[in-house]
């Protein structure tokens, strides 16, 4: 046993690595799942807080509390300075996710039954697009909770990178390889060579040829797709009474279909606005729908059954929404067509920032050996077969979609620290 792990803190999922018996292992996180979800549920009866799959039971038994997932997403972005209303008290987005990131270093600290110090932790290659100044207060947030958690040595590793590190111990012969990692919050993509000799080296730098990433993940997918085709039973996109033709207003649809807008949606101003707008609505009865979900407050509810759907679709033709807790008997009819349909934009986005990164890196596609895919996005056929059609010589090769990172990150930690 060691005091190093590798923590992958995930939009999503959340994976930890430890050393044991010198070598690195991911470890049972829950129900002895290697995943924990990133998601917490403050439990208002008698003030507990559950966290992973236990914390979106709770929420969906219908406990009375609040659940927050997507945590990551935050970083970077001005909600990290800000606080938010749990019960009776404020707490900052800073201290939830601290909170979360403390489970993890409990559950692991019990798992190898000694403190844990030394962390390799992963980040995106951009938690931010396009904004360094956002990128680099965001690693440093996450720098701080880690150390107030208690770690000691903190060192930051892209996520496609540790990727790659955990693609390289199987090869025998020396790859160019496309690192593709794309999870719930971010696509990242490297270009890196890798080899059985390389394995030993700690510093990669001289064998990167390109890092980059984009903004688009598994939540986008899941939002574009909710919007599509669940929000329209709720009103969006439908008419106000009389010649204007005037759509009702989309800011709450789009609120409500981003998870951590979701709370605010709940506010008593927002649903008095939105009982108001119903009184001159063509269809009252969708917006009864809308209604009925925010006084109940189940808008998790409905972004989780779209993304049950969305799975599903991944490996059917078609696939049922049930919407039954928003109104009896409604049942949405969904086809992967549809799906792929509304999740263009996302897919178009995706394969342009490869792009970017073969230019970054001036290699023309024929000398990509091999294509690495982790990340739990990459199980959306269509997504896959784009990003296939861009390399058709190229080796194709799917990693643990959930653990590829976390693995690497350890291996890396291994490397650094010991």
């Amino acid at each position: 046993m060691s005091s190093i792990c590798g923590i992958d803190f995930g939009t999503s999922n959340s994976t930890v690595g430890i050393v044991k018996q010198g070598q690195p292992t991911l470890i049972p996180l829950e129900k002895g799942q290697l995943t924990l979800p990133s998601a917490l549920f403050f439990n208002f009866d008698d003030n507990s807080l559950s966290y992973g799959r236990a914390a979106i039971e709770d929420y969906i038994d219908g406990e009375f509390g609040r659940l927050m997932r997507a945590l990551k997403s935050i970083l970077g972005t001005s909600l990290m300075s800000q606080d938010t209303h749990i019960k009776q008290r404020q707490i900052s987005y800073s201290e939830i996710i601290g909170e979360f990131i403390a489970e993890l270093k409990r559950r692991a600290e019990s798992a190898s039954q000694q403190p844990l110090t030394q962390l390799v932790a992963g980040r995106p290659v951009h938690f931010v697009d396009n904004d360094p100044h956002a990128d680099n207060l965001a690693q440093n947030a996450l720098s701080d909770i880690y150390k107030q958690v208690g770690f000691k040595d903190i060192e930051f590793q892209f996520e496609p990178i540790a990727a790659a590190i955990d693609y390289e111990q199987q090869l025998k012969k020396e790859e160019l390889a496309l690192i593709v990692d794309i999870g719930g919050g971010t696509a990242d993509f490297t270009i890196i060579r890798l080899s059985p000799q390389n394995q030993l080296k700690a510093d990669r730098y001289d064998d990167i040829l390109a890092t980059a990433g984009v903004h688009i993940g598994g939540n986008d997918f899941d939002q574009r797709f909710n919007l599509a085709k669940a929000m329209p039973a709720l009103g969006l996109n439908s008419y106000m009474k009389g010649n204007t033709r005037l759509q009702l207003p989309s800011a709450p649809y789009y609120d409500l279909a981003t998870w951590h807008l979701i709370h605010n949606q709940y506010d008593r101003q927002n649903i008095h606005r939105i009982e108001t707008l119903r009184l001159n609505a063509e269809q009252p009865q969708l917006v009864d729908r809308l209604l009925s979900l925010l006084k109940q407050q189940d808008g998790h509810r409905l972004i989780g059954k779209v993304e049950a759907c969305k799975i599903e679709l991944a490996s059917e033709m078609e696939a049922e929404m049930d919407l039954n807790f928003v109104e009896k008997q409604l049942h949405l009819h969904c086809q992967r067509d549809e799906f792929d349909q509304a999740t263009q934009k996302e897919q178009q986005g995706i394969c342009q920032a490869i792009q970017q990164t073969l230019h970054t890196a001036q290699t023309p596609v024929e000398q990509i050996s091999s294509v690495f895919l982790t990340g739990g996005t990459t199980g959306l056929p269509s997504l896959r077969h784009a990003v296939n059609a861009q390399f058709p010589h190229s080796k194709f090769v799917e990693g643990d979609r959930f653990g590829s990172v976390g693995s690497g990150l350890t291996i890396d930690a291994l490397k650094r620290f010991a």
